[in-house]
């Protein structure tokens, strides 16, 4: 498995989307992404802390790998 790297809710955002996930709303520094039936919630901080980000990784139904490597293609 894959360490998650040190990166902003923006970052972590850009990286879902490449993910097929789609911002369908946001709420003061909170932004929801879907896709299909699955979601997650990122906080738009300047750096997330990494069990934040594990715990969104885990609501969007992908593994870290995923992450790692869409986070990796930007």
């Amino acid at each position: 498995m894959a360490e998650l790297p040190h990166i902003s809710g923006r970052e972590a955002v850009k990286a879902f989307e490449r993910l097929g996930f789609a911002a369908v709303r946001q709420k003061g520094s909170h932004v929801v992404l879907r896709r299909g039936d699955q979601g997650c919630v990122i906080p738009m901080h300047k750096e997330l802390a990494v069990g934040t980000l594990r715990g969104a990784i885990r609501q969007a139904g992908i593994t870290v790998d995923e992450f790692v490597s869409a986070h990796q293609e930007g």
